[in-house]
């Protein structure tokens, strides 16, 4: 039985971990759960799972968990528990770097949902991980499509390139003066998934798929000219992996969070799961690829380019759009204000090769006061 540290527990990830374990009794204890402030979720979650370990940062609730039997305890300290034998890393954002340096320093493996800590901190990450024998296993659907379709090779040497797919978010028909009335409403009626606002945005504006190419770059040790995006209107293909003896090996499914978290949480093992959509290949129909329009995803531009540049670079792009996609939420901004202001702040930066962790946290901050204050509309 694998004993867990769900952190986001209350976000979309984190409850369909949930579902996972609930879906597959005996498999699994959750010995740890940290949540944000969905507060009336997360008790729910702490009498339902009883864990020895909880979280809320609003400490008005915290007499709540402990009132339920869970000790009260920062995300770091959960992530590097002795008793802990997986971390499920589903915190929203920058905020998952720190719980998930401490698991790596730990030597645990990490289900690393949280895309975040690798696009800000991918070579601090990586070395931790590599230096205390943490595993790094992926979550995204995209990065855990190139997983599974890596077992039984040899080596990332063999590989020619590697396609992430790319459904085109919201607004992918829509016209450039439609784009400029968008509202946040209609932005998160994602078309094929069902995720986070953060994300929802993000796969929007294209976005989330140059975080991706970061990340895919940092857990699979590619270069980035061998990562490439194309457009998948279906998401059903979630990546495909072209060999250098010009094979490709497609991971197919149905659009379902539940499957690449399930995989992760069970690996080596694949497990039956009632609850998991199957997919009918005789009603797809037809699955259809096509290149990505940069000129009209300005944001997927930007990730590239601050990905080739490196060095503190991607984490003020990663920085400035969490704050560019905030105020969008918020109403204060509009949809088209999020490129510009990414690319506002990645102009005015100086980038700082190599850098170390204290470095990267302070370009953080910088590119956050930028987008929140010195750019205000």
């Amino acid at each position: 039985m694998k004993r867990l540290a769900i952190l986001g527990s209350t976000g979309s990830i984190g409850t369909q971990a949930l579902d996972v374990v609930r879906a597959l009794p005996g498999h699994f204890q959750v010995l740890a759960l940290s949540g944000g402030r969905n507060l009336d979720l997360l008790q729910r979650q702490v009498q339902e799972f009883r864990p020895l370990l909880a979280y809320t940062p609003v400490d008005a609730a915290a007499a709540d968990l402990r009132a339920a039997g869970a000790r009260v305890v920062p995300p770091e300290e959960m992530a590097a528990h002795p008793e802990v034998d997986l971390v499920v890393m589903a915190i929203a954002g920058s905020p998952s770097l720190h719980p998930t340096l401490a698991a790596a320093r730990a030597g645990k493996p990490v289900a690393l949902a949280s895309k975040e800590a690798l696009v800000m901190a991918g070579a601090v990450v990586t070395r931790e991980a590599r230096e205390h024998g943490a595993q790094l296993l992926p979550v995204d659907s995209e990065h855990s499509a190139v997983w599974q379709c890596l077992q039984g090779e040899k080596g990332g040497g063999e590989v020619s390139r590697v396609f992430l797919t790319a459904s085109g978010g919201a607004f992918r028909d829509h016209t450039p003066e439609q784009l400029r009335r968008v509202t946040p409403e209609e932005a998160l009626r994602h078309p094929t998934w069902r995720m986070g606002k953060k994300v929802t945005i993000d796969s929007a504006t294209l976005m989330n798929k140059g975080l991706e190419v970061i990340e895919a770059h940092w857990l699979f040790g590619l270069s980035f000219d061998k990562i490439e995006v194309v457009m998948h209107r279906e998401s059903i293909v979630h990546s495909l992996v072209e060999f250098v003896d010009g094979s490709l090996k497609a991971q197919l499914g149905m659009p379902d969070m539940r499957l690449p978290i399930q995989y992760a949480l069970t690996h080596p093992l694949r497990l039956a799961n009632l609850n998991l959509p199957r997919l009918d290949i005789a009603q797809l129909g037809r699955l259809t690829f096509g290149q990505v329009d940069m000129g009209r995803y300005p944001c997927l531009r930007l990730a590239l380019e601050a990905a080739q540049t490196g060095g503190t670079c991607p984490a003020v792009l990663n920085a400035a759009d969490e704050v560019a996609v905030e105020r969008f939420l918020a109403g204060e901004i509009a949809f088209l204000d999020i490129p510009r202001f990414v690319e506002g702040a990645l102009v005015r930066h100086n980038p700082v090769a190599n850098p170390d962790l204290e470095t990267i946290l302070e370009a953080d901050a910088w590119a956050r006061s930028v987008v929140r204050e010195e750019m205000r509309c």
